[in-house]
């Protein structure tokens, strides 16, 4: 397995991790509903965060953006899967999370030689 694909994974799970503390324990969301959030917010936050704003504009405007489009990711998501229901302060929680999250991974990538970016 490649080391960018091993990123991405740590990336899913930590997502996913971050999903279920905000959406499954603060919102009650079944765990399935949790998962595609966490898996569209770590495509969308790979392909723009990781790969177009981290090298240009650094680490924390990348990890701020990443919160915001994690958060706003789940709000779409919620309005697509009537299952499930977000909270404010559930999409608030999730999007901090998210930001210092993605602080340290983005730091990994960059330490990492192997890995894109």
């Amino acid at each position: 397995m490649s080391n960018t694909t091993t990123a991405l994974l740590v990336k899913l799970i930590m997502t996913f991790i971050f999903a279920m503390i905000a959406f499954g324990y603060v919102d009650k969301n079944m765990w399935s509903s949790i998962f595609w959030v966490a898996l569209a917010g770590t495509v969308i936050n790979y392909l723009v965060g990781d790969l177009l704003v981290l090298p240009s504009l650094g680490n924390i405007i990348a990890s701020i953006g990443d919160g915001a489009m994690g958060a706003l990711t789940a709000y779409i998501v919620s309005m697509l899967l009537p299952a499930f229901q977000v909270s404010m302060t559930g999409l608030f929680l999730f999007g901090i999370l998210v930001a210092i999250g993605e602080y340290f991974f983005h730091q990994y990538l960059r330490s990492a030689e192997k890995v894109a970016p």
